[in-house]
């Protein structure tokens, strides 16, 4: 029963949060601070997801094939690879280095 609790307690959050960004007058989101923060907020968020992702273990950092994977796809951005390219590298790297058991 508590799982539904929480579940329930989720979604009027989510509810509310929605509802709270539609109240939002108009003006308040044509300042030019909100408007790069609005930019900038889905990059950042997605950057420590991605790091959260490679590098943490539960509650120890690690650093194994995951993050070998995601230099490889930093490489391929940097030389401005296209998306496929770039997450082919990272699954290669990331395959290989488990293969020869890193």
């Amino acid at each position: 029963m508590n799982t539904w609790i929480a579940v329930a307690a989720t979604a009027l959050g989510c509810y509310a949060v929605k509802l709270a960004g539609l109240l939002v007058p108009a003006g308040a989101l044509e300042r030019p601070l909100v408007k790069r923060l609005a930019a900038l907020l889905p990059v950042a968020l997605l950057a420590a997801l991605t790091a959260q992702q490679a590098f943490a273990d539960g509650r120890a950092l690690v650093l194994d094939a995951r993050a070998a994977g995601l230099a490889a796809a930093a490489v391929a951005l940097v030389l401005r690879a296209p998306f496929l390219i770039v997450v082919a590298a990272a699954v290669l790297v990331t395959a290989g280095v488990r293969a020869v058991g890193g």
